[in-house]
């Protein structure tokens, strides 16, 4: 029976309870996404990590680390890393500085993760900045699509540098709506040869080098009437075919709005994660569901158990593999020694 695990969930707090424990451990479930309320000092977070690869050395540990507004861990010896924006402003001043100086971003954040256990951050941001998004804003390195691709490929090389993979967010672009898909669903009504052109110009051209990919909550009904993430026309035609991508797809969080509409109407969590599956995604992410007991991920984690049972989706072994790609394949550096290690001092200083 070939095996696929590709639930990423939460934990409420510092450290896991009985029920933490047991979701983690259930086959389904291939890692967790950790958020600023699972931060007090680098020993709890260092520990907590420990505990949860102790459960499974497999679970991908994840976190939302960009840089910026969107940097769950910013105490405790974390570096502030700028926003992307900054790096994009950098670039019209000096075009191989900024390069320089996202790949300094790219090993600095890798690193100091890494070191507390942390596997994998989504980044990097691929939207563009049309000035219209709230949700995207300065998370943008800009509005050109070659200038976001290069900054973009140079923060990847960091990330890489310091042994963790990409993920390239919010495919085909989010950048162009002005509602936030956390709370509503935005529409966009551009055709497919406009955004391929603009907005998916940087999938594609990173086609080779990104790890991981995660679609846009959005919808494009010029293309279909799902959103991106549950769409086998974005995932499968455009994302696997046209742009030929090899990497793992995340599902973004399907506790947002714009996630659990489907066919005009709201569905289940486990029903989402089905549809978003099948469409193609290799993992699905549901976050912020654990805070009042945990009865969604529950029943999560059992509706998808019976629709693999009922045969409605069923594991697939390339999706596995894609998902264990992404662990890092290095040991992790001890954070005194990141500290005084020259490349890590030289990247400090490069950092806008």
């Amino acid at each position: 029976m070939s095996q696929h695990a590709p639930l990423i969930i939460d934990i409420a707090g510092l450290a896991l309870n009985a029920d933490d424990r047991r979701r983690l451990a259930h086959p389904l479930v291939g890692g967790l996404i950790l958020f600023a309320r699972n931060w007090q000092d680098r020993s709890q977070l260092v520990s907590l990590c420990a505990d949860i690869k102790r459960i499974r050395a497999d679970l991908l540990i994840c976190v939302d680390h960009e840089g910026g507004r969107v940097q769950r861990f910013k105490i405790g010896g974390y570096t502030h890393l700028p926003p992307m924006r900054a790096l994009g402003e950098l670039w019209v001043r000096d075009q191989l500085g900024a390069t320089n100086a996202a790949t300094a971003c790219g090993l600095v954040l890798a690193s100091e993760l890494r070191a507390c256990g942390v596997d994998f951050s989504f980044t990097p941001v691929l939207d563009l900045d049309y000035g219209e998004s709230g949700v995207i804003g300065d998370r943008a390195f800009g509005r050109d699509p070659r200038v976001v691709t290069l900054l973009a490929k140079s923060l990847m090389h960091g990330l890489r540098l310091g042994g963790m993979a990409s993920c390239g967010k919010h495919f085909p672009g989010h950048g162009f709506v002005k509602a936030d898909s956390h709370t509503e669903i935005p529409v966009d009504k551009r055709s497919l040869k406009a955004i391929l052109a603009d907005d998916a110009a940087p999938y594609d051209w990173l086609s080779t080098a990104l790890d991981s990919v995660m679609p846009a909550h959005v919808i494009y009904p010029k293309v279909d009437a799902q959103p991106a993430g549950f769409s086998e026309k974005w995932l499968g035609d455009v994302l696997r075919g046209r742009l030929r991508f090899q990497g793992a797809v995340f599902s973004d969080d399907l506790s947002m709005a714009g996630a659990r509409m489907i066919d005009g109407r709201q569905v289940s969590y486990a029903e989402a994660a089905v549809t978003a599956l099948n469409a193609g995604c290799d993992m699905v992410l549901l976050c912020n569901q654990s805070l009042d007991g945990g009865q969604a991920v529950d029943e999560l984690i059992a509706g998808l158990t019976e629709a693999q049972v009922k045969g409605q989706w069923q594991p697939d072994e390339a999706g596995e593999a894609r998902r264990l790609a992404l662990l890092p394949q290095t040991p992790p550096p001890d954070w005194d020694e990141l500290m005084v290690s020259p490349s890590y001092m030289h990247a400090l200083d490069l950092i806008p």
